[in-house]
């Protein structure tokens, strides 16, 4: 099976997936506008951690920021991000642009499959007609759509692309064919052939969905036993001793999926006249966990008779998950701005996180280990794997002896271990 392959997006997810066909395919070329990613991953350098080693150096992956490299590709695969705006409307604007990239490139019986996330409909209905605009070729005769909704979990080194069950959906059976074909070469978990382009856009957008309400729910659980003085996670760990009661935990939910993706099904929804009750309680239950992490952590100084322009609070993390360097989308900003309402200035600290992009994305400035200091409070926001390894011997001894708070928000760390001089609490 020859084919020529170009990725079109080389995040996340569309990097993974460029290296894993490079080392199938003697022809594939991973395509990115970001020229300053693109000259880094040149020298084997991934910004994203998800490929390992070598992994880029020693594949066939041609990387490139220049259109021309797309005109003899025989297969697209759109991997670009597909987020929300400010009101929480689908903004597709990213994948729009990324379609005129690839329109301008098409040559006759070309497929272009697409694995961002999207409501039902958009590859048909929103990226077919720019594809037959900018090409003059008609879709269904010069050029075929195909839909593979991505399914990455960044950070997790278990559940990775060759381990994950793919879905793949094209417009016509010998489309689907291929597709499956193409990705069945590096998949080893299998291949689900889907009834069609908005059943596989479907999918995608429920499975994130299905998550967020569960969290949701535990979120809603964990505001419900603060309330009684219990510890969630003790009542999930009794619970969960049921076989069939399933493990989700309360915590912030962002990042590019979750906190995302039930947005486009219910903005389809209410397009169609309906209105998602549950999901859209869900996600307003999810939104609302950094305000309440910050006023506990106000209570709790309060309670110790402090003055919220005099304390010294640090908050660990700043991605939206453990091990990650990605920002996007990440709920800590929540408990700065809700603790700055208080008049509390609180120090960010996250080794993983770039600076610049801190600075840039939400205006937070980080500050640096040794600032880490005779800390009134202490904010595990992102439990990263530094922050638990050094946790003894260094983090507890930056909180004060004396009425020093710590706020474990994942329940990552012992309770029987924390010195009783220190006020502990989880979500």
């Amino acid at each position: 099976m020859s084919h020529k392959l170009a990725i079109i997006g080389l995040g996340y997810v569309g990097l993974p997936l460029a290296v894993a066909f490079a080392k199938k395919f003697a022809d594939v070329v991973g395509f990115d506008v970001n020229e300053k990613k693109v000259e880094l991953l040149r020298k084997g350098v991934d910004l994203t951690g998800e490929t390992e080693g070598d992994d880029i150096k020693t594949t066939t992956l041609k990387v490139s920021s220049d259109p021309n490299s797309l005109r003899d590709r025989d297969i697209f695969i759109v991997a670009v991000p597909t987020p929300v705006d400010q009101a929480h409307r689908p903004d597709l604007s990213i994948l729009e642009k990324a379609t005129e990239i690839v329109a301008a490139a098409l040559q006759p019986g070309v497929i272009i499959c697409y694995e961002s996330t999207v409501y039902p409909g958009v590859t048909e209905e929103v990226c077919a007609p720019i594809l037959e605009r900018i090409s003059g070729l008609r879709r269904g005769v010069d050029f075929f759509l195909g839909y593979s909704p991505e399914r990455i979990n960044p950070g997790d080194k278990v559940h990775r692309l060759e381990s994950i069950t793919k879905v793949v959906a094209g417009e016509d059976e010998k489309t689907l064919e291929t597709l499956a074909r193409v990705y069945g070469t590096v998949v080893e978990a299998g291949i689900h052939k889907a009834a069609s382009i908005k059943v596989a856009e479907a999918a995608k957008v429920i499975e994130n969905t299905q998550r967020d309400l569960n969290i949701a729910l535990m979120n809603e659980l964990a505001l419900i036993f603060d309330r009684m003085e219990l510890r969630t996670i003790d009542v999930l760990e009794a619970a969960g001793t049921k076989w069939n009661f399933l493990k989700f935990f309360p915590g912030l939910v962002g990042g590019h999926c979750i906190g995302v993706d039930p947005f486009y099904l219910t903005h389809k929804a209410e397009s169609l006249g309906y209105i998602p009750e549950v999901i859209l309680a869900g996600r307003r239950v999810n939104d609302s966990m950094g305000r309440f992490i910050a006023e506990k952590t106000v209570k709790m100084l309060c309670s110790h008779g402090k003055a919220m322009h005099d304390v010294r609070v640090a908050i660990l993390g700043l991605t939206f998950k453990e091990n990650v360097p990605d920002i996007r989308n990440s709920r800590v900003p929540d408990i700065v701005s809700e603790l700055k309402s208080y008049g509390v200035s609180p120090l960010v600290y996250d080794p993983l996180c770039d600076p610049q992009e801190a600075m840039k994305e939400y205006n937070i400035a980080l500050c640096s280990y040794e600032d880490i200091k005779e800390l009134d409070a202490l904010v595990l926001a992102v439990p990263h794997s530094c922050f638990i390894q050094k946790w003894t011997s260094c983090y507890f001894k930056a909180i004060k002896q004396k009425g020093g708070i710590l706020i474990d928000v994942k329940s990552q760390l012992d309770p029987k271990q924390i010195p009783q001089n220190i006020m502990y609490w989880s979500l």
